[in-house]
Parts: structure tokens; sequence; C-alpha cells
């Protein structure tokens, strides 16, 4: 088939990767989220992600099999549209993503969703490879999910492993999709560093805004929050606490209805804080589960912050 392009479209990022044959990583490129300039400026920032990751693989994008994209929000695979992407700048209304980098890169571009195209990765190349249902749980700037059954992916009507917003509390915190008590008004990164600010301004001591300042970043990424974690910052220990408790909850759920083999931690937040707070999530699910004789087992996402991208790029031969 040849070389294939993959773009991982986050709240703060946009991953792209040329993989060959072998899966393997040709090229790559990061770049942050634009915060505003609606979809059409997100598509921007994707397209020239996508040529940086080609140029560095050698090869012009037009020469490649095919882009798949991984996206958040409700994706029309037919239609080739992106809406309700409520992490990202001004996106309501359905846009015509797949139309617009196909145009701009001179080859076909597929669309899938990120989280979803995340967990198919970690089921055919990574953490997931010894199981036939697994739980993806994509913990970054939203929570996400995805689900593999016996094999394959279960995508519902389209709008399957929204874990994210299952609700452990009910009226409880405001999750950013408007409603209350979901594990995304815990757990996000999004929903966590509103809370973080508003702790700040009144008055409570914390270094998540000077490691942030220091790092050169205008919002609080993973990386600021696990050296946060470092310091022993006491806000940021005590909101991660609030959010690894509503994961559990969130998570255990899920097990309990789905009953999978095993359960995969990626996201931002989930591979950058690694085994420790994957093991604690485990803990956390354990007074929640129906059978708590035999939990299932919870992994990092063996591929890394590069998952969603590759992910992605395995669209290309779907």
């Amino acid at each position: 088939m040849g070389a294939r392009g993959g773009i991982d479209l986050g709240g703060t990022k946009i991953q792209a990767v040329v993989v060959g044959e072998d899966h393997a990583v040709l090229g790559q490129a990061r770049h942050p989220t634009p915060r505003d300039g609606g979809p059409a400026g997100v598509a921007s920032q994707m397209i020239e992600a996508l040529r940086e990751a080609a140029g560095q693989a050698g090869v012009e994008p037009k020469a490649l099999a095919g882009v798949g994209v991984g996206s958040p929000g409700a994706v029309d695979h037919a239609a080739g549209t992106v809406e309700h992407a409520r992490n990202l700048p001004d996106w309501e209304e359905p846009f015509p993503l797949a139309k617009t980098l196909s145009k701009a890169l001179g080859t076909k571009v597929a669309l899938g969703n990120d989280v979803q195209v995340a967990v198919d990765a970690e089921f055919a190349l990574g953490a997931g490879k010894p199981y036939e249902s697994i739980l993806g749980v994509f913990w970054g700037t939203g929570v996400g999910g995805g689900i593999v059954l016996e094999g394959k992916p279960w995508l519902g009507r389209g709008a399957a492993g929204e874990l994210g917003h299952m609700v452990v509390r009910r009226d409880g915190a405001k999750c950013p999709c408007g409603r209350r008590g979901c594990v995304e008004a815990y757990a996000g990164r999004a929903a966590m560093e509103e809370r973080a600010r508003r702790a700040a301004a009144g008055g409570e001591k914390t270094r998540l805004f000077e490691i942030m300042e220091k790092d050169g970043r205008t919002r609080l990424t993973s990386g600021v929050w696990a050296k946060a974690l470092e310091h022993d910052d006491p806000l940021a220990t005590r909101l991660v606490h609030r959010a690894v408790e509503a994961l559990g909850a969130g998570v255990a759920s899920a097990v309990n209805l789905l009953d999978v083999e095993a359960v995969v931690i990626g996201g931002g937040l989930g591979t950058r804080l690694g085994q420790r707070y994957a093991k604690r999530i485990e803990r956390a699910m354990l007074p929640h589960l129906f059978v708590s004789e035999r939990p299932p087992p919870v992994h990092v996402a063996a591929l890394g912050d590069l998952g969603g991208a590759i992910g992605a790029s395995l669209l290309v031969s779907a």
C-alpha cells in the first residue's frame, strides 16, 4: 500500500505521522491546536503538521496512499464532516474536514473518532493485543472512551464509548458538555484547569500556574500537572485524586456493563502519569465493581503519544 498519513486532532495538540507498510513511523510533527479561528483555522494547522511529517519522511503528501484523521466531536464518516467538537474553537456546526484536507494535501482522507482510532491501534499493535475485548479510556483535555468487543470496534449508532459523559454524581459538577455530574466534569483536563483557576483566584496556594508560565504554556498541559505532582503541590494533588476517583467509578460502571477483559489508559494525562496512576485508577474501580474478585487488568497505552495518529493511519486501509 505504501506510506500513509495519520493525524490525531486533540484539544491542545495536533499530532501528525507518516508511517510505512509495517506501521513504523517515518516522520512526525506536532503543532499546538489553535485557540481561535474556528474549524478552518484548525484544519490549516492540521495541513501544516501533515506536510511537516511528510517532509521528514521524504515523501510528498500527494504521494501518500491516504491520510486518516482521528477527530473529537460527532464524526460523519460518509459525509466527511465533524460537528460538536466542543474542546475545539467555535466548532459546533458540521465542517467538511475530509474535503478540506484532501483538497490541500492531494490525497484521499478518511475520518474516525479520535479515541476509537487510538483504541483500535492499541488493540492491533499495543497493550490490547493479548485480548479479544478491551475498554480504552483516554484521559486528556476531555475523557474519551473506545470499545472493542470480540475483536471488532463497537461504535453503536456512531456515538458509543462516551465514557467521559457517564454520570458519576447526580446533579454534580458542571461538565463542559453542559450537563452535570459527568466523569469529564471531574477528570477532564479542561475542567480540572477551570477548577484550579477558581481555587487560585480564591487564594489557594499552588505552583501550577508558576510551572505553566515557566514552561512557556498558556494552559495547564499534562506536563504541567505532572511537574506539580512531583513537587507535591497540594491543589494539583487534590484535583488529580478527585479525577482518579471519578475515573474509577466511571470505568467500573462500564466494566459492569460490558465485562471486558482489560482496560487501556491513554490520552495526554494517562500516558504522562503512567503506570502508577493506572494502578490508582484500578484501585479506585474496586469499590464499584460488581464482580470485584476478578477485576480486569488496567494497562497504560503502549503506543504513547503517537497512538492516536498511528491509529488514524489505519483508517486508510480500512
